[in-house]
């Protein structure tokens, strides 16, 4: 048995991307191989301009790609046709991408993968590789707060499941 070997899926933006790079450099520091997800788009955009490039090689993290399913003129911004190419495109790749890297370094394997809000499709693909995983929320703790909250306010009819407050209710007391 090797070092642990962390395999790191971010969602493709930069309030997730930056949090699990920051975290991939802490776990190797104290010694563990990460191999760091990114998509094709974002990689050939963060590398075309030499941002951070230089630290990631001193690192000692590989850097790997996985296609997010959209063609080039595609916009980015619209997260959740984002999100939907993603969880089409991805899923099917990623067995593929955890044996060609198991297959570079057999001595350590990939152990645990680490992926971001909206990634959760990652942990079941490596469930079934019997590859443990853990989620890194890299939001606020009252975002986190608020989101799991969200069910609650929909069952005791603050909001409706669109998000809105619904009328002659007297919030404030509610809860009070």
């Amino acid at each position: 048995m090797g070092i642990p070997h962390f395999l790191c899926i971010p969602f493709p933006t930069q309030g997730h991307v930056n949090p699990l790079m920051q975290f991939s450099e802490v776990l190797a520091k104290h010694g563990c191989k990460v191999t760091f997800v990114n998509t094709e788009f974002n990689h050939k955009r963060t590398n075309g301009d030499g941002a951070g490039h230089e630290n990631i090689e001193r690192s000692q993290i590989k850097l790997v790609t996985l296609p997010d399913g959209l063609e080039p003129a595609d916009d980015r911004g619209d997260r959740v046709k984002l999100h939907l190419s993603i969880k089409s495109t991805m899923p099917h790749r990623l067995p593929k991408l955890i044996e060609d890297v198991n297959v570079l370094d057999g001595n350590n394997k990939v152990t645990c993968i680490i992926v971001t809000n909206n990634m959760g499709w990652a942990l079941q693909v490596g469930h079934k590789l019997g590859i443990k995983g853990a989620l890194l929320c890299p939001s606020s703790a009252i975002s986190l707060a608020s989101l799991v909250c969200i069910p609650t306010l929909i069952h005791d009819g603050i909001i409706d499941s669109q998000g809105n407050f619904l009328p002659n209710i007297d919030h404030f007391k509610l809860y009070s």
